[in-house]
C-alpha cells in the first residue's frame, strides 16, 4: 500500500516547458544568423553618389557639386549633412555664411529653394541650410514642410556656386566626403587634392615680307590700273609727257606672321622725285602732301605756281589700312600724297596669312602726272623704302 502519492504541480511543469521552448527559439536563431542580422541594422545606401571639384588644388577655394540617387524617400523635418573628411576635418569653411545663389539644390533636375540659416522660407518646396555651424566643415540641410524628395531620384547638391565656400586641404591625397543626416539614406564618396598641372609652351615669332613687281594693266582697287610693269625694286616711269596723262605703276605686297596684333605697312620716300638741275615732280595735289586720300586731280598748271607743273601720288586696294580699320583709299579711288612721311599703305589686327586679300595680301600703285610746265630732265629719281613692322 502507498502512502505518498507523487503529483507533478502544473505551475513547475509549465515553467520548464517555457525555458525549454526559449532555448529552442535561441538555438534556432543563433544557427541561422538572426542575432548578427539585428546587431547591424542601418540606413539604405546610396548610389552613383559623387563630387565633382572645380579646382582640385591644394589650398585653392572650390565649388563642389554632390550628386546621388536617393535610396528611399526624404521626407519633411528629416536632414540632408554634407560631410567633408569627417575624421580630419581638413577642409575649411572661408566665410561665416552662405547665400541663396552660393548654394542650391536639384531633384531629379528640379531646384529645391536654399533658404539661409535656420528657418523655412515661404516656398512650399523649400530646404534651410546651416553653413559654418562653427563645429565642423558640414553642410546640413533641412526638408521644410510640403518638401519631400522620392526614392529612386538624382538629388544634386551645389556648394559654392557664386562665392566658393570651402577651402580645399593643404595636404595632397584623397578625402572622404560623407552623404548623411537624420534621413534613411547614407553613403561616401572621395576627392582628390593635387597640385594643378603647369603648362609651359614656346613658340617662335614669324615675319615674312615681301614685294613684288607688277604687269601692265593690272586692277588695283576701284579705279587704278598700272600702264606700265614694275619690279620688286624699280619703278620705271619712263618718259613722261603731259598728252600721255596719268602714268601707274604698281607692286604688290604679302606679309606672313604669327603676331598676335598683327602689322602695318609704311612707305615714305627719301625726296620727291628730283632731277639733277633740281626740278621736283610735286607731291599730290599741289605740293600740299595730302594725307586724307581723295580723288586725283590732274595739276592746274598755273605759270610761276611750280607746285602746279606736276602730281606724284599713292593708293592701296587695302581696305583697312589705317589703325582705325578705316578703308581712306577706298579700294584704290583715291589717292594721298603724304609720302615724304611714313603712310600707312597696309595693316591687318592680327596674324596674316601672305594670301587674303586685306589681311594678308594688298596692291599699292604711285601715280605720276605732269603738264607742259614742268622742267625737262633726263634722270627724275628718288627712292621709297617700306617699312613693315609686326606687333606681337
Amino acid at each position: 500500500m502507498k502512502i505518498f502519492e507523487t503529483r507533478e504541480v502544473p505551475f513547475f511543469r509549465n515553467i520548464s516547458a517555457q525555458i525549454a521552448l526559449v532555448l529552442a527559439t535561441a538555438l534556432i536563431l543563433w544557427a541561422t544568423g538572426a542575432p548578427l542580422f539585428l546587431n547591424h541594422v542601418k540606413a539604405a545606401s546610396l548610389s552613383n553618389q559623387s563630387d565633382t571639384l572645380s579646382n582640385s588644388n591644394n589650398s585653392s577655394l572650390s565649388k563642389h557639386t554632390v550628386v546621388y540617387t536617393n535610396a528611399t524617400s526624404t521626407i519633411a523635418g528629416q536632414t540632408i549633412v554634407i560631410g567633408l573628411d569627417p575624421v580630419g576635418s581638413a577642409f575649411t569653411e572661408a566665410f561665416s555664411g552662405a547665400t541663396s545663389s552660393d548654394i542650391f539644390l536639384l531633384d531629379n533636375g528640379t531646384a529645391i529653394t536654399y533658404a539661409p540659416g535656420n528657418v523655412c522660407g515661404t516656398n512650399d518646396f523649400t530646404a534651410q541650410g546651416n553653413y559654418n555651424n562653427g563645429t565642423n566643415e558640414n553642410l546640413t540641410l533641412t526638408l521644410c514642410p510640403s518638401t519631400s524628395i522620392p526614392a529612386g531620384h538624382t538629388i544634386t547638391v551645389v556648394v559654392g556656386s557664386t562665392t566658393r565656400l570651402w577651402t580645399n586641404p593643404a595636404a595632397t591625397t584623397s578625402y572622404r566626403i560623407t552623404i548623411g543626416g537624420t534621413q534613411d539614406n547614407s553613403g561616401e564618396t572621395r576627392v582628390a587634392i593635387l597640385p594643378n598641372v603647369v603648362l609651359t609652351a614656346a613658340i617662335n615669332t614669324s615675319f615674312t615680307f615681301t614685294v613684288t613687281g607688277l604687269a601692265t594693266t593690272t586692277g588695283i582697287g576701284g579705279n587704278a590700273t598700272t600702264t606700265a610693269s614694275s619690279t620688286a625694286t624699280t619703278l620705271p616711269f619712263g618718259t613722261l609727257a603731259s598728252s600721255t596723262g596719268s602714268v601707274i605703276l604698281g607692286q604688290q605686297l604679302n606679309v606672313t606672321t604669327n603676331a598676335r596684333n598683327g602689322f602695318a605697312v609704311t612707305v615714305q620716300e627719301n625726296q620727291p622725285p628730283t632731277s639733277g638741275a633740281g626740278a621736283i615732280i610735286n607731291l599730290f595735289s599741289n605740293g600740299a602732301t595730302t594725307s586724307t586720300p581723295i580723288l586725283w586731280t590732274a595739276p592746274t598748271a598755273i605759270l610761276d605756281q611750280y607746285n602746279t607743273y606736276s602730281h606724284f601720288g599713292v593708293t592701296s586696294d587695302d581696305t583697312d589700312e589705317n589703325s582705325t580699320g578705316v578703308n581712306e583709299f577706298g579700294g584704290g579711288t583715291k589717292w594721298a600724297g603724304n609720302i615724304d612721311q611714313p603712310r600707312v599703305v597696309f595693316s591687318h589686327t592680327g596674324p596674316a596669312d601672305g594670301t587674303t586679300q586685306n589681311k594678308g595680301t594688298a596692291k599699292v600703285a604711285f601715280r605720276i602726272q605732269i603738264t607742259d610746265l614742268q622742267p625737262a630732265g633726263n634722270d627724275y629719281t628718288n627712292t621709297l623704302t617700306y617699312v613693315a613692322t609686326p606687333t606681337f
